[in-house]
């Protein structure tokens, strides 16, 4: 897992997210990484889904959702999670 990539901590790897978001072509105003776990060789990306009254997915849901994933098969690549 962790010996093609190298080491990043929380903050840092959150502020790189966050900077690929807004330079996305897709990007919507308001998406943002709040979080993200390790899950084996995958960082998993958290934040607001924007669900909504009934907790069912919008459009912007599915941006959301969609940025995420890009961020992790990019990052993925490239970062681990400092323990």
């Amino acid at each position: 897992m962790q010996g093609n990539t190298q080491p990043i901590d929380r903050e840092t790897l959150l502020l790189e997210a966050n900077k690929l978001i807004r330079e996305h072509d897709d990007f919507i105003a308001g998406i943002e990484a709040t979080n993200v776990v390790q899950k084996g060789s995958v960082l998993v990306f958290q934040g607001e889904y924007y669900l909504d009254e009934q907790g069912l997915p919008t459009p912007k849901t599915t941006a959301v959702f969609n940025m995420f994933k890009y961020l992790a098969h990019v990052l993925s690549e490239k970062y681990h999670l400092q323990n």
